[in-house]
């Protein structure tokens, strides 16, 4: 037998008017983001998104994710209770420098949005020969991690 919590009413209640004071507008979907070698990896939870309604675009360096959740609602459905609501998510991130924005990939499973961002070539690290003057050889020079000075 459920019982009647009033107070979980008023949350739900204050939740709406909120909402409807900020317009209802698009909401921020969370996400996780971090690099994985040669890669970033971004994660955002989108629960009861259809994959169809997600659009990711490119436009420079501003990567736009936006999402639909919708609620389907059968004819002669008398709804007991409704606490998932629809809503529009959008998230925008700044890509900056050193990201292939032409092998940007998304995947969805489990609700989760997956998008991979590849680093360009141009901003791995890379060898650079040296030519000497006296044409004996070549060095060799390469990026390397600074080690602590020992005093």
């Amino acid at each position: 037998m459920a019982t009647y919590d009033p107070f979980r009413d008023l949350d739900r209640l204050a939740s709406t008017l909120l909402d409807a004071r900020r317009g209802g507008g698009p909401r921020r979907m969370p996400m996780d983001l971090y690099r994985d070698g040669d890669h970033y990896v971004l994660a955002a939870d989108l629960p009861g998104v259809d994959p169809g309604s997600v659009d990711i675009d490119v436009d420079g360096q501003l990567l736009t994710i936006r999402a639909e959740r919708t609620l389907g609602s059968g004819e002669g459905v008398k709804w007991i209770t409704r606490e998932r609501e629809t809503a529009s998510f959008v998230r925008q991130l700044n890509l900056g420098q050193g990201i292939d924005t032409e092998r940007i990939s998304a995947a969805y499973r489990n609700g989760v949005l997956s998008v991979t961002i590849p680093v360009s070539e141009k901003a791995k690290p890379r060898r650079i020969a040296v030519s000497t003057d006296d044409g004996d050889g070549v060095i060799e020079a390469h990026e390397s991690t600074p080690q602590p000075i020992e005093q």
